[in-house]
């Protein structure tokens, strides 16, 4: 984000110089503009040049090459740093080969000092010299000499340096020529961040750098709308503004599903019946579902799903036995058989439910007891069969019915 930016046209000039393009600052928010103040008894010149590619250009310019111990200053106006931990100067000046002009030797120098100063306010005239702190002393990648002057064409330099760790509500950034001939084009003030962004399920909101080039910020995620914690979501925020280490995630609730960073519903006729990764599920066999966000499917019309069965399972019908047809009869201890040939093609095994029981004269849900050696009564109405599995007639127990007693199954229920 550009904290702060200097141009020429923002210093007291006549007003038929130009503002600067607001081009240099596309993609930055812009908040408000740097002037200078002079800290030296000497006056800068402004000079309209051109620049590498022949456009015009306004430059503030200094160029007392032939006297020795110069040192003069422009300071900037106070600069509050918006949160900022560590921000970045970036300047943009020409410099002039010392080559280039003759018995400069002993006077002429190719670099300039940075400097900076923090303050929780504006102290207005009142700095000196000996409250700032030095950055870096910066030198010119290219330089220009008498041919580029001739033609007025100046080569631009762009050097950028970190400012930090600050820690006051602002700061002033400050100038030193020693004795260059330097002109300064523009210098913008920005600080980095890290763009909020979803990752793993999990929203990250925007963070500024740390204070130094090599920290991390750790930020903690938050799981996005019907999603919940796998484990933890961070990430750390680089001194470049760039988010790194994802750990942890987020996975969508029971009934929804990830599409593109978010949970969404599953849709009628689907259902998802635990968090976790895995998308929406169709429907089993005979269960549907009227409403999104299902989490189970309802078994359809005259169809059931035992209590210990999972969502998964298909729904199987209720068989009505008609009067006249016997029930299967069950001998103790193990052995199963059908007495009715209709029963008997069918080859399932079945759970039972007995509305009545002629044995004991009691009801549903009771308990029936039967000596070993004795049959269940061969005609019992209003048989149901809740659930079956695939195994031949006359299968056996996988565990034997304890003596006196044998145990149905129905729904949610158990009857013994």
């Amino acid at each position: 984000l550009l904290l702060s930016s200097l141009s020429l046209s923002s210093l007291s000039f006549p007003p038929s110089f130009p503002f600067i393009s607001p081009s240099l600052f596309l993609s930055s928010l812009f908040l408000s503009f740097l002037s200078l103040h002079f800290l030296s008894s000497l006056s800068p010149s402004l000079h309209l040049e051109m620049d590498e590619f022949f456009q015009p250009i306004h430059t503030y310019q200094v160029c007392n090459v032939m006297m020795a111990n110069q040192n003069n200053w422009l300071r900037t106006s106070w600069i509050q740093r918006h949160g900022a931990h560590r921000v970045y100067a970036e300047i943009r000046f020409t410099l002039r080969d010392c080559n280039s002009m003759p018995g400069v030797s002993g006077t002429c120098k190719e670099t300039f000092n940075l400097y900076y100063l923090q303050s929780d306010r504006d102290l207005g005239s009142t700095t000196r010299e000996s409250q700032f702190v030095k950055i870096d002393t910066i030198a010119a990648d290219e330089s220009f000499t008498n041919v580029d002057l001739g033609v007025r064409r100046l080569k631009l330099n762009t050097e950028v340096r970190g400012v930090g760790p600050l820690t006051k509500r602002g700061f002033y950034l400050a100038f030193q020529d020693i004795g260059a001939c330097i002109a300064v084009v523009s210098v913008r003030v920005y600080y980095k961040k890290c763009p909020a962004m979803v990752r793993n399920l999990a929203a990250f909101s925007e963070a500024v750098t740390g204070a130094d080039s090599s920290s991390l910020v750790e930020v903690r995620g938050e799981c996005v709308v019907h999603s919940e914690e796998r484990d933890t979501p961070k990430m750390y925020c680089s001194a470049e503004g760039e988010w790194l280490v994802p750990i942890g995630k987020c996975v969508c609730s029971a009934g929804y599903e990830e599409r593109k960073d978010t949970c969404s519903a599953c849709q009628v006729g689907f259902y998802k019946s635990s968090p976790g990764d895995q998308l929406c599920a169709r429907c089993p066999a005979n269960s549907y579902s009227d409403n999104l966000a299902a989490q189970v499917c309802r078994c359809e019309h005259t169809f059931y799903r035992a209590s210990q069965d999972p969502p998964s399972a298909a729904c199987t019908r209720t068989y009505f036995f008609s009067p006249d047809v016997s029930i299967p009869q069950l001998r103790l201890p193990r052995r199963v058989s059908f007495l009715s040939p209709e029963l008997a093609k069918l080859a399932f095994f079945f759970w039972l439910q007995f509305a009545s029981c002629q044995l004991c004269q009691l009801h549903f849900p009771s308990s029936c007891s039967f000596p070993d050696d004795e049959e269940i009564p061969p005609l019992v109405r209003k048989l149901k069969r809740l659930r079956f599995f695939f195994f031949p007639s006359g299968s056996t127990w996988t565990v034997a019915p304890p003596p006196k007693k044998i145990i149905y199954e129905t729904l949610g229920q158990d009857i013994k």
